[in-house]
């Protein structure tokens, strides 16, 4: 692992008079896959919103690449894929490769033209999560798990450092599940680009994450996956706050 791409000490947030998040200590390191899980309502959303600046903290900090959240410029750094799923317009007229270039608009602009090196990005992107059959396909014609890979090509065009990724897999197919973090896992071995996914699906993550942080408004686990795999149901619905019960999966 390298140097902390996030840093969070004693950070709690509030909306109006209700606690969401309480004394969050957090780190990432460069070159991790932090699955982040947790109980619907547990601040994760929270948490997220909080790391890309929509929200503002007042107590605690967060630093990003070493830098103070509010004093960070380097946006580019740092790719964004949401729960599109259940949300996109299927008749939106754009192909593969269009979806995809619309990464790059915060570095060209929206009126200028992409280069010789740009077009290679946006078709380096798209290869790199196994799309590229798919690159003159209108987006609207593909499964929720192929968009959904077009989006994380999106989002890797800037050559972020750090990918944040929402709950990704809500509107997949269940047999594509795995193939789609298979995807993810090679993204951060290969291209050594750190992950934070938030999932519900914590069997599953515990064969792909390096590290799980299991949030429910404050942070009450954050190790290694194998350690969180073998924690019991007790230790799970203390945490969870209703009975749970730990799922493992083959992979």
């Amino acid at each position: 692992m390298g140097q902390p791409v996030v840093e969070i000490n004693e950070l709690s947030y509030a909306y109006e008079d209700k606690d969401v998040l309480k004394n969050i200590e957090f780190t990432i390191e460069e070159g991790e896959f932090v699955g982040l899980v947790g109980p619907n309502g547990s601040g994760k959303t929270t948490l997220i919103k909080l790391l890309l600046g929509i929200e503002k903290h007042k107590r605690g900090s967060i630093r990003l690449f070493g830098t103070p959240i509010r004093s960070f410029k380097n946006w580019n750094h740092i790719g964004f894929v949401s729960q599109k799923a259940n949300s996109f317009n299927s008749g939106f007229p754009a192909t593969v490769y269009e979806v995809v270039s619309m990464g790059l608009t915060a570095k060209v602009g929206y009126l200028r033209f992409y280069t010789k090196a740009h077009r290679k990005k946006i078709y380096e992107a798209i290869e790199q999560v196994g799309m590229s059959e798919y690159v003159n396909q209108n987006i609207g014609d593909l499964s929720g798990g192929q968009q959904q890979r077009v989006f994380i090509a999106r989002a890797l065009v800037s050559s972020p450092k750090l990918l944040i990724l929402d709950e990704p897999t809500v509107g997949v197919d269940v047999e594509n599940v795995n193939r789609f973090y298979d995807m993810l896992a090679r993204l951060n071995r290969d291209q050594g680009i750190t992950l934070l996914l938030v999932t519900h699906d914590t069997g599953t993550m515990t064969s792909y994450a390096t590290s799980i942080a299991c949030l429910n408004q404050e942070l009450h686990f954050h190790g290694d996956a194998h350690s969180f795999e073998h924690l019991n149901d007790q230790e799970l619905s203390s945490i969870y706050g209703h009975s749970v019960h730990q799922m493992t999966h083959e992979h």
